[in-house]
């Protein structure tokens, strides 16, 4: 078992962009987006959004081929795969999405190299309509965190990662991200 625990965001981290502007920029999004932000937390305003993409008739597919288009720096895949080889446990926590996440690592080779990944939910309907939920249910009760969107608190996961009993004989904790 790895001594050493490194956790990445993953906008604005392994990605050089944020993958909900991408998405909103790449399927003709971008002005509705914008305006939903102007009166709705972000990640509420993600998934309006991509409900509005999947009614004016975009596919998923379409969904994922953008998805496939966002360039990741060959250093960082190359420094994601040196730590996986070298046994770290490596994982996400980012306040995207996992069919997004999910997606861009599957395409560029990575994915098998993170153990978990903590982020919003998201699965596809019947009708091929992504649908993301928020990783907290702010309905039930609220994270606490004054610095954190309500639909997920990275402070509070990151606290749950460290104190999980198979966590305990852990060394090290690396968090790499852009954010609070």
């Amino acid at each position: 078992m790895s001594q050493v625990v490194i956790v990445f965001d993953f906008d604005e981290t392994i990605i050089d962009c944020d993958s909900d502007v991408w998405i909103a920029n790449d399927l003709g999004g971008a002005t509705l987006f914008n305006d939903l932000l102007k009166s709705m937390p972000w990640n509420a305003a993600a998934i309006r959004m991509m409900e509005e993409l999947h009614a004016q008739g975009r596919s998923l597919d379409e969904v994922e081929k953008s998805l496939k288009t966002i360039p990741l720096s060959p250093h960082t895949i190359s420094a994601i795969k040196s730590a996986h080889a070298l046994g770290y446990d490596l994982r996400i926590l980012s306040d995207a999405n996992t069919f997004f996440i999910e997606t861009v690592l599957k395409h560029h080779g990575i994915m098998d190299c993170f153990t978990e990944i903590y982020t919003n939910p998201s699965c596809v309907d019947e009708e091929r309509k992504l649908i993301i939920s928020p990783y907290h249910d702010s309905a039930v009760s609220s994270h606490g965190c004054s610095l954190c969107p309500p639909n997920l608190c990275k402070g509070n996961v990151i606290e749950r990662i460290r104190d999980s009993p198979s966590n305990k004989e852990r060394i090290r904790f690396i968090y790499i991200g852009d954010g609070n």
